[in-house]
């Protein structure tokens, strides 16, 4: 197994760990929703007034449940990420997987990087069958 072989199947390992623990921040929105359901149903007192209005919640809720969408959709992005590098195809969607993994710090920023400049290695452009351009031949 040459050094790129290596690589691409430590990326896709790498992909897997950071899905885990996306996926595991991506719990952390449910804390607002609990919240934003414990302010609709009254929970809180509002025998003294204190008690803050009903649309409030919602708007923990919206936010919470968006939040978690867009969470998960982000780790499944991730999983089929690694599952393209362990495969060797996608090459230009792992490229873009790996730019937008930069945003999830500090471990996705590390692991885009990485992956960006494994990929656009021609060697490895050539695994993928990606023709490689024309400043590279």
């Amino acid at each position: 197994m040459n050094q790129d072989e290596n690589h691409l199947r430590l990326l896709s390992i790498f992909y897997y760990v950071v899905a885990a623990f996306a996926g595991f921040f991506s719990c952390i929105p449910f804390i607002h929703i609990a919240i934003g359901i414990a302010i609709v149903s009254g929970a809180f007192d509002p025998v003294s007034g204190d008690a803050p209005p009903a649309f409030l919640g919602w708007i923990f809720i919206i936010i919470g449940i968006f939040i978690v969408i867009i969470c998960a959709v982000f780790t499944v992005m991730l999983i089929v990420t690694g599952r393209f590098l362990a495969a060797r195809k996608h090459h230009t969607f792992c490229t873009v997987m790996a730019g937008i993994s930069c945003i999830f710090m500090p471990f996705g920023t590390v692991l885009g990087i990485f992956t960006i400049i494994v990929l656009s290695r021609p060697q490895v452009k050539a695994i993928f069958g990606a023709a490689p351009h024309p400043q590279e031949v």
